[in-house]
């Protein structure tokens, strides 16, 4: 994160979505971020400072991508450079969407099939997100978003859209997975205020709790959207699905198998990124697909502010055309991120931490209620400043992620060499041991 300039007592004024409070920048997942800008570990010259495990960046497999660039320098170089330079079409180059679709079927273990020209290219899933939230609600209106979710939601489809999130409350009870009846309650719940509730947006499946959404559950959702007449958005960040790719339930696997009733179809959107899957945070790659006319043709006139270079789709169309590479690499990066899984999740253990089973994501949901001095938001908060400042681990405290429940917090996995995690994973046996020594 940059340098930050503290807006002056006595400046110009700026307008009010210059100066809302809805984008979360106060929350504790930024605020971790920000002591980790100001004292960053590094495994040789910095021993002691904050390791950040708050980040869910996929660096696992980095080095295959930069083998394959080597042994390719043609991906790097866009035959000719006037018309590359020059390109500016919203419909983006056709040869990177054909590419797009084909990889997205192959994640989803060609189960099912994507047709190029529903593809809508941004600026990553950040843009996408937000995008949506444009066309499908008007100021004021309501998404509802499973609990716990991604803290950047409360920036991407609040901030500067104007739309509320209505949290549908998920508890541990069930894995904090969505029911019938706490979609109902929060639909309600909206309603009590005056809000017209336009859509649910799940995360499936690298979700804040590092598992996919089961089928059936999708379709109960699916249900609700046409009972309640709304709209239906799955972010679905593949990142793995790390025991077996049956496991990844696309909603798109769900209206193939009720037959793409044209009710259904109309009202469903998947935003999709290369940020986790190929580890390409910095070259800002999303989509939409939908399967709504409307909302491609307006995404895409949108989708002017939000523009991928032609360089990048350039690059990357090669390297998703090629099926050898696109293969081992998503075999590989599976069985990789199953080891970081199977590691971090063993250490805590040995540590007497439980997390909740995940089966995909770059992260774990661990369960520190023990721990607690009060069981609340004040004292898991307490012990995020404690594991913040003195043990130097930024991880998620559950509230920043919305969870109703205090005391579990996010950690991330994938975004540091193995090295650095069995460092990260000392220091929280340090931890446990002092603290039990006290008691």
């Amino acid at each position: 994160m940059g340098v930050e300039i503290q807006q002056q007592q006595h400046s110009v004024g700026l307008s009010k979505v210059a100066v809302s409070k809805t984008h979360g920048e106060d929350s504790p997942y930024f605020a971790g971020w920000k002591a980790y800008d100001g004292n960053p570990y590094d495994e040789a010259d910095n021993q002691s400072g904050v390791i950040q495990m708050g980040l869910a960046e996929n660096q696992v497999s980095f080095d295959l991508l930069q083998k394959y660039l080597e042994q390719h320098p043609e991906a790097s170089r866009a035959p000719g450079f006037r018309e590359n330079a020059l390109f500016q079409d919203y419909h983006g180059l056709e040869s990177f969407r054909q590419a797009m679709a084909k990889f997205m079927e192959q994640i989803r273990g060609g189960r099912v099939r994507f047709d190029p020209d529903r593809i809508v290219l941004t600026a990553g899933a950040t843009a996408a997100n937000e995008l949506l939230a444009f066309i499908l609600a008007d100021p004021g209106d309501a998404l509802l978003v499973p609990t716990p979710y991604y803290p950047g939601f409360d920036r991407d489809l609040r901030w500067r859209s104007g739309v509320k999130i209505v949290p549908i409350h998920c508890d541990s009870a069930n894995n904090f997975q969505v029911t019938p009846e706490a979609l109902e309650a929060a639909y309600e719940r909206a309603e009590s205020m005056n809000m017209t509730v336009r859509g649910v947006v799940i995360t499936n499946p690298s979700n804040p709790l590092g598992s996919t959404i089961q089928g059936s559950i999708l379709e109960k959702i699916l249900d609700f959207t046409v009972r309640r007449n709304i709209h239906l958005v799955s972010d679905e960040i593949y990142s793995g699905s790390t025991f077996s790719p049956l496991e990844f339930v696309s909603i798109a696997e769900v209206l193939r198998n009720r037959a793409y009733k044209k009710a259904e179809t109309e009202r469903v959107h998947i935003v999709y990124g290369l940020s986790k899957d190929l580890g390409l945070p910095g070259f800002r790659v999303g989509t939409i697909y939908s399967y709504n006319d409307n909302v491609v043709t307006t995404a895409r006139r949108m989708s002017s502010f939000t523009l991928i270079s032609s360089q990048t789709q350039h690059l990357l169309a090669c390297i998703l055309s090629n099926k050898e590479f696109t293969e081992n690499y998503i075999n590989l990066n599976r069985e990789r991120l199953g080891k970081r899984y199977e590691t971090i999740v063993n250490g805590l253990k040995k540590a007497g931490i439980e997390c909740l089973k995940g089966n995909a994501g770059l992260f774990c949901w661990m369960n520190l209620r023990p721990l607690l001095d009060e069981p609340t938001r004040e004292g898991e908060l307490a012990l995020w400043k404690n594991i913040l400042n003195e043990v130097r681990l930024n991880i998620s405290p559950g509230s920043s992620c919305h969870c109703s429940e205090p005391g579990w917090f996010r950690v991330c996995f994938a975004n540091m060499s193995e090295q650095t995690l069995g460092v990260a994973l000392e220091r929280i046996h340090k931890f446990i041991e002092q603290r039990n020594n006290l008691q």
